[in-house]
């Protein structure tokens, strides 16, 4: 598996002010999020639903924070373009996109982000009703990713700090897949993002 990770985000990111890493992130996101994350959405629109799902379930900072970055691990590695079909190939977005945002950002916001993919191999676990509501490729990813959790998969995630976090951010997650959705723009963000930057 060759893994390319772009590596331009962190470099601008460093060494500037909490304002100007927002303005550098979102920027980066609405040029890298226009390819489709499925057949549904773009990826910029599925990181504004899920943001959106936090913000009208009364999300905290760090939960809102969390939902609006956990796929940039695609935008890192841009899964979605023609060379690559990350739905037969797991390339470890969730751990890609939470190790890369880790210097920036405090546990409470990077946890979730590392826990949103096990979070629905947990969920598929433990809720029958679950798997059934998943899109389809959604289904198709999680037989990639591994599947259901065995009992020792499960209580060693359940000891996990805001793992309840991560299950409810997969719940926002598996809500953002909505064709034509008015949301609001990534810019909506900002000031909740930046209060949350270590």
């Amino acid at each position: 598996m060759n893994i390319r990770i772009d590596q331009t985000l962190a470099e601008q990111m460093t060494g500037i002010t909490a304002a100007e890493k927002v303005v550098t992130l979102f920027d980066y996101m609405e040029r890298r999020g226009q390819s489709f994350y499925d057949e549904s959405v773009t990826q910029l629109q599925h990181a504004c639903q899920c943001a959106n799902q936090a913000r009208l379930h009364d999300g905290s900072g760090t939960q809102v924070a969390s939902a609006l970055l956990h796929d940039i691990g695609h935008f890192l590695l841009d899964e979605h373009n023609a060379e690559s079909d990350f739905l037969e190939e797991d390339q470890n977005h969730e751990e890609v996109g939470a190790d890369y945002l880790e210097p920036f950002f405090p546990e409470a916001v990077i946890t979730p982000i590392r826990l949103h993919v096990p979070a629905k191999r947990y969920l598929c676990t433990t809720d029958a009703s679950y798997y059934d509501g998943l899109s389809e490729a959604s289904k198709r990813s999680f037989r990639v990713q591994g599947g259901g959790m065995s009992d020792k998969e499960r209580t060693a995630f359940e000891r996990i700090p805001h793992y309840e976090d991560a299950l409810q951010l997969r719940r926002w997650d598996d809500l953002a897949k909505v064709r034509g959705l008015e949301t609001p723009a990534i810019d909506t963000y900002r000031e909740i993002v930046q209060a949350c930057l270590k």
